[in-house]
Formats: structure tokens, C-alpha cells, sequence
């Protein structure tokens, strides 16, 4: 049972200007709810000081007075507290190495950690995220860095006028500036040589379908994949229209046992029992957007070999890959690092398997931002509190230094609860495995 409540400031990446909590909800928790908050200082959170005192909360250097505290990203091993609760992004569970030593000193300091990628309903759907405004971002910042990657080639198009993500005040004004190239596209359409242009999404979850809202700002028509492997540059077809094909995972693999039909279950529950096929798309695309999860059982999309194969051959199609998800030498193996909103491009070279930051360079430009919400910071810190907000006062209501099977939380949040009094909740046992053979956490 919490008498403060706390909101960190975030010191992992220097564009993180995101809350996990705005004014506007600290403003109901307080009045309504009747619970005090204190806000961490910061001098680059998209919301000011003044905002949120005017809330009802209280400004602090540190949050040692409370026993509950509400971040979004990783925090340092150094800032823990014996007993207290933490809610946040641990990435921690995939056994993710670089978070064990952190996990680790939690567990010593007798903390309880949710997880925000674990709060799931029955059905096993997440509740909090920030999926869309991943999707929002990346696919506005992919725009622009075909524009960027166009031009390098010699071509001109509309694309140009669109910017990174982050620096537009809101999603109001990217959007009204991706609606404005698609009107020019529409009435004046695109380079010759661009005909068709397609843009391929894979996925269909949060994440995809806020980069299809802004791509649906453009004048698209959507077709199949198969649909894709006839589609030719001809003349004929129009060139004021861009072609959006969206991949499910019965396009991304298939059995490895020869007439075996795809079962989507059976691919979840055995991964190792496919192959991808996927790449057979890939000379028909100029853009990739992806969009799925992934992790080390699955098939890639996209290898190093099959890149440098197509390159080989010449006049390679494939132009910009925004990668949404960001799994490092992941899904799109030739991702070779999740970069920075200061620094959010690269160009990635097949012959020689190098990486050039920056849109010049020969080969393939790579979106690949890990902290992509982070550019529309305000928009999406509102969207992620308004379901975050409902659980603030059960969680700081919570006593939990009763058992595990006592305490009284919504069963969205129990199921998040990773660790209790520093012990792993059954569901999460398996990352005992990991903390053992972590680093010591440096301090």
C-alpha cells in the first residue's frame, strides 16, 4: 500500500521525452482518486514542470519517499530500492543479456517488477502498449527516407517534403503533411521510373496497422502478395497510385515437410518446423515496412546472403527497409544496429557487409529507430496513459508483501508481475536460467 506514487525521469537514450503518466491523468489520479504523486524532474520530457504541479503533483530531485514507481524505459542498477515496485519496460523477457545483471540486482533488493509487455488480458493480448505510434512514426520516417534515398538516385519525387517524425509538433501536423504529398502524388504522380512503386508491411497487429494510418494518407491500392509476383513495370499502369501489399505469416513461411498444408497455430507452437519464404517477394518491393515479432526460433525475412545475391545480379529494386521491430541481426538480418533518433539512418552495403550512417552510400537504407514512440512523445504518452491510468490505484493500493496468490491485483497486472519480493512468479521461472549466467551488474 503506496503513500506515493512516482514518476521517473528517463535517462536511457537522450531523445526519450515520453511519461508514462501526463498531466491530464495525473490530474484525475489525483483529484479523483486521491493518490499523491511525485514527478522526477527532467530537462527534456515533453511535459513541463509547470504542467503537471498544476495537476496536483509534487516536483522532486529523487523518489525516495515512494514505494511505487512508474517509468518507461530500462533503468539503472544504481536506482533501485529494497522492496519497492517498479513498472516499466525491463526487456527482460526473452533472457535479453543485457538486462540480466539489472534483473539480477532487482531480485537482491527484494523488488516487484510489471512489465508493461506482460500486462495481457485472457486472450493473451496486450493492454498497454505503444504499438501504434511505433507504426505512426516509422512509417512517416520511412517516407521520408525514401525521399532522401530517391533523390541519391536521381529521382525527385514528392516524398522530399515530408520530415522525421520528431520534428513535427504532433501527429496533427504529420499527418497534415503526409496527406499533402499524397494529394500531389494523386493530381501529378511520380517518376516513370517508379512505376509501380510498391510498399510491403509485414504484420497486421498495433504496429502495422498504425504505419498502414499514415500510409493510407497516400493514394494507395492494396493487393496480394501473389498478386505482387505478376505485378510488372509496365506502362500501362498508372503512376499516380502506390501499391501496398500486407504479408501474413502464411506468406512469411511454410512446413518444411514437403504437401504439409500451414497451420497458424502449429507455426507458433513448432517454429523450427518451417522455412522462410518470404525473400521470393523481396525483388518486387521498393520499401519494406516491418512489422512483426520475432525472435531467434523463427525463420528470418530477410538474410545477408540472399541480399548480397540479388545485388549481385544488379539493378537490385529493394530501396528502404523501415524496420519497425528492430530485432538486431533479427527478422531483416542485415539490421545491423538499432539507431538513434539524432542519428536514425544508415545505408547497409551487401558486397561488402558494411553499414554507412546517413542516406548516401551503395545498397539498402535502413530505418531502424528503437525508440520510435519517442518521436511523437506527447501524442503517444497520452494514448499509452489512458489505459495505464486504470490500473494506478489498484496497483498502489496493492500490499505486496502478501503471497503471490493473495495479492489482490487485476489479473491483467498479476499477469505481469515478473518478479515478487525479488523471486520470479511462476510464468517467469525460466529466466532463472539467464540471471545465472548474467555479468554482475555494474553499479
Amino acid at each position: 500500500m503506496s503513500n506515493f506514487i512516482g514518476i521517473r525521469h528517463e535517462d536511457k537514450y537522450l531523445m526519450e521525452r515520453r511519461a508514462p503518466l501526463t498531466p491530464k491523468h495525473v490530474e484525475r489520479l489525483v483529484r479523483l482518486k486521491k493518490l499523491d504523486i511525485i514527478v522526477q524532474y527532467s530537462d527534456k520530457r515533453v511535459f513541463t514542470e509547470e504542467e503537471y504541479v498544476k495537476a496536483g503533483a509534487k516536483m522532486a530531485k529523487d523518489l525516495k519517499k515512494c514505494s511505487v514507481i512508474f517509468g518507461v524505459k530500462e533503468m539503472p542498477v544504481s536506482f533501485f530500492e529494497e522492496n519497492k515496485t517498479y513498472i516499466f519496460f525491463s526487456h527482460v523477457i526473452k533472457g535479453q543479456a543485457y538486462n540480466m545483471p539489472m534483473l539480477r540486482k532487482m531480485m537482491e533488493m527484494g523488488c516487484n517488477l510489471i512489465d508493461y509487455e506482460k500486462i495481457v488480458d485472457e486472450q493473451g493480448k496486450r493492454l498497454i502498449f505503444f504499438g501504434r505510434y511505433a507504426g505512426l512514426a516509422g512509417m512517416i520516417n520511412s517516407l521520408w527516407s525514401l525521399g532522401l534515398k530517391l533523390k541519391e538516385q536521381g529521382l525527385k519525387t514528392p516524398f522530399l517534403q515530408i520530415k522525421q517524425s520528431h520534428t513535427y509538433a504532433s501527429l496533427e501536423d504529420a499527418r497534415k503533411a503526409v496527406s499533402a504529398v499524397g494529394q500531389e502524388i494523386a493530381e501529378n504522380g511520380l517518376p516513370e521510373e517508379l512505376r509501380p512503386l510498391v510498399i510491403g508491411i509485414t504484420g497486421y497487429g498495433n504496429v502495422a496497422n498504425g504505419a498502414q494510418e499514415i500510409l493510407g494518407l497516400l493514394p494507395i491500392k492494396e493487393i496480394s502478395p501473389e498478386k505482387l509476383l505478376t505485378l510488372k513495370r509496365r506502362s500501362k499502369l498508372p503512376n499516380n497510385l502506390i501499391y501496398k501489399v500486407v504479408f501474413k505469416e502464411q506468406d512469411l513461411v511454410e512446413p518444411s515437410e514437403e504437401g504439409k498444408e500451414f497451420d497458424l497455430q502449429e507455426y507458433y507452437g513448432n517454429p523450427l518446423e518451417f522455412r522462410g519464404v518470404f525473400e521470393k517477394y523481396v525483388p518486387h518491393m521498393d520499401m519494406l515496412i516491418n512489422c512483426i515479432y520475432w525472435d531467434s526460433r523463427y525463420p528470418r525475412l530477410i538474410t545477408k546472403d540472399f541480399i548480397e545475391k540479388i545485388y549481385d545480379k544488379g539493378n537490385p529494386r529493394l530501396r528502404v527497409v523501415g524496420d519497425i521491430s528492430c530485432d538486431v541481426n533479427g527478422s531483416v538480418e542485415f539490421t545491423e544496429k538499432g539507431t538513434e533518433i539524432e542519428d536514425p539512418i544508415f545505408v547497409y552495403n551487401p558486397k561488402s557487409r558494411t553499414i554507412q550512417m546517413g542516406h548516401k552510400g551503395e545498397g539498402v537504407l535502413v530505418m531502424s529507430v528503437d525508440i520510435l514512440p519517442s518521436e511523437l512523445p506527447r501524442d503517444s504518452s497520452n494514448g499509452f496513459a489512458d489505459v495505464l491510468s486504470n490500473f494506478v490505484k489498484p496497483i498502489a493500493d496493492c500490499d505486496f508483501s502478501e503471497d503471490f496468490e493473495d495479492l489482490d491485483l487485476p489479473r491483467p497486472i498479476k499477469k505481469g508481475l515478473i518478479l515478487h519480493q525479488g523471486k520470479f512468479t511462476p510464468d517467469f521461472e525460466y529466466l532463472e536460467a539467464f540471471v545465472k549466467v548474467a555479468e554482475p551488474a555494474e553499479e
